[in-house]
């Protein structure tokens, strides 16, 4: 590859938009939820469904469930994505927007697999 050709795969590169946001994955059968927060959305269900498929999930009762119920009566939903551009605090501007989704959606106990915040 010349110089010229890299120098202008390398632009292209950097003008990609990548996206942080929140997103919930539901239990069709009993209605219970997860919802989090991930820093780039770009094949992130790829990799939650790749760690759910191994037992590796950081969830267990959420894992549990998939193991339990299978892949089919779970489903997958971005709530909301943001760019990631300007962003200087990811820890920070994360805990922001997954507040209000976590707030209105309640998926804690029997309505999810969510741990309740701490007081």
């Amino acid at each position: 590859m010349d110089k010229k050709s890299r120098k202008e795969l390398l632009q292209e590169y950097k003008q990609l938009k990548s996206y942080m946001g929140v997103i919930q994955i539901t239990n069709n059968t009993n209605g219970k939820i997860y919802v989090a927060a991930y820093p780039n959305l770009k094949n992130k269900w790829l990799t939650i469904e790749s760690q759910l498929v191994m037992g590796t999930h950081a969830n267990s009762q959420l894992q549990k469930d998939w193991k339990e119920l299978g892949p089919e009566l779970f489903t997958y939903v971005v709530l909301e994505e943001k760019e990631t551009g300007e962003v200087t605090d990811m820890r920070w501007e994360l805990k922001q927007i997954v507040k209000p989704w976590l707030e209105k959606l309640q998926p804690y106990g029997d309505r999810g697999y969510n741990k309740p915040p701490e007081k």
